[in-house]
């Protein structure tokens, strides 16, 4: 949150810089602009005018010293009070803009000190008749004029010139700032991406880590942000989890071994007495005595199963890998089933190609995961269906491999549970309540065949069946 917090304030900073120094820019090309149509350009149009007027009252001067016409006496006042009205708008504009050093403030002290004494104005109705500007004057005040002209008109193309610099300035610094902003985003968005993915993606590979294998090792705590909190929650979980599993597994081999003894001495006991060595049994007692050793024996093997699991969860599972035919592989433990299968009408099937390489493996661990394999096929298929053995060959990028898969015409597994069955004491929710078992088995034979370098599987539709299967490696000298 705070690495974010920091991003968002770098980004909304550059933002509103940026957009300070636009608006710096944006208020000085307002000023010079205003300042230019205000007033340089209104005197500069008003300055023409009197320059106009001044030409105005020489022509009307030649022309009624040549004339003698009184008419352009009266043209030669109208243009001269144009020109003082002229001269008055460029005073006005000054004093609004509060100019105090204006060069049309010593013209307009110059005009009146040209004035006759006692004339303030060429406006009052009695103008003496010699009331007129000489030729050379005029050509003096056009002359006067026309340079405070350049000055305005130097004053305007400054003005231009600043417009023009401000207005680069504005877009060099918007570019500069879009520039920034966007090389921040990207990078912002990269490094909390990276920063966000990398502890999501190791929590997701712990979480993951759980729901296949049961336990996982710590997950490396890569920030001391909220993730990294998030990450050190988790190892203190799995820590949990971890001291619950072996105090459990511990305890179920304690368990084991506790009543190990009593019930072989048990077993021991009910072998003796149906043997009459304890003296003669009826038909009945032989019958419960028999329910009694079967029972025994179910016991028996569900602690062979604890301890086994037991054991294989501590790595203490020992493989003796020799060349194994497929082939006897295969119908030896068909054999051993064949009895179950025949009490439920099941055909059992054996497919495989026409030529089939030896694998490596220990074949007393080997045939444990096939037998439990056809064995679930025949406790959940109906009776009088067909069971499914096939070997083939399979290539892959890791290599050339076996692929044993058993299918059965059972009731299938829910999509939703397919990721559970190889979970210790997963039994499927349709058949809890249905068939025995504890749900090791499966287990079980996923440590063995990963033990031997292979992998387990499942395919399933519910209500159509199952095929589990498990790929070996070949023998290393047949792939050669």
């Amino acid at each position: 949150m705070i690495k974010l917090f920091v991003w968002y304030f770098a980004l909304i900073s550059i933002f509103y810089g940026t957009m300070v120094v636009l608006f710096v820019h944006i208020q000085k090309i307002m000023e010079t602009s205003g300042s230019v149509v205000n007033r340089n350009f209104k005197i500069s149009s008003a300055s023409k005018k009197m320059v106009d007027s001044l030409l105005w009252m020489a022509e009307n001067e030649s022309k009624y010293n040549l004339l003698q016409k009184e008419e352009y006496r009266f043209y030669f006042l109208d243009g001269q009070r144009e020109f003082e009205r002229n001269l008055s708008e460029i005073l006005r504009i000054e004093s609004a803009l509060k100019r105090e050093a204006s060069p049309w403030k010593e013209v307009f002290r110059e005009y009146v000190r040209m004035l006759p004494a006692g004339m303030e104005s060429p406006m009052e109705e009695e103008t003496p008749k010699d009331f007129w500007f000489s030729e050379p004057m005029i050509n003096e005040w056009v002359r006067r004029i026309s340079k405070v002209r350049f000055e305005n008109e130097q004053e305007i193309e400054a003005g231009m010139r600043n417009l023009n610099y401000r207005g680069e300035m504005a877009e060099r610094w918007g570019f500069v700032g879009l520039g920034l902003s966007v090389c921040l985003a990207l990078v912002g968005i990269v490094f909390l991406t990276r920063s966000i993915n990398r502890p999501l993606r190791e929590l997701r590979k712990g979480i993951r880590s759980i729901s296949q294998n049961g336990l996982t090792e710590p997950i490396p705590i890569l920030s001391k942000d909220e993730f990294g909190e998030l990450a050190a929650a988790f190892n203190d979980m799995t820590v949990r989890l971890r001291e619950e599993e072996r105090m459990r597994s511990d305890f179920i081999s304690m368990l084991s071994h506790e009543i190990r003894t009593p019930l072989t001495s048990i077993r021991e006991s009910i072998n003796l007495i149906a043997e009459e060595v304890m003296g003669p049994v009826n038909e009945r007692q032989q019958r419960f005595l028999e329910i009694a050793g079967k029972e025994t024996e179910r016991i028996t093997d569900l602690l062979k199963h604890l301890m086994q699991v037991s054991r294989l969860e501590a790595g203490a599972l020992k493989v003796h890998p020799r060349p194994l035919d497929p082939s006897s592989f295969v119908f030896g433990s068909i054999d051993r089933v064949t009895p179950a299968a025949e009490a439920k009408s099941i055909r059992i099937h054996a497919e495989f190609p026409s030529s089939v390489p030896e694998i490596m493996g220990d074949p007393d661990n080997l045939q444990q995961v096939l037998l439990n394999l056809l064995g679930n096929a025949i406790k959940f298929s109906p009776p009088g269906s067909e069971v499914l053995v096939r070997v083939d060959e399979q290539e892959s990028g890791e290599g050339k491999g076996l692929v044993f898969s058993v299918s059965d015409r059972g009731p299938g597994i829910p999509v939703d549970e397919l990721s559970m069955v190889f979970h210790k004491y997963y039994r499927a929710s349709g058949v809890r309540n249905e068939v025995d078992g504890v749900g090791l088995g499966l287990s079980i034979s996923k440590h063995i065949v990963e033990a031997h370098g292979g992998t387990v599987w499942v395919k399933s539709e519910e209500g159509q069946g199952s095929i589990f299967g498990f790929t070996l490696p070949i023998r290393s000298e047949e792939v050669s």
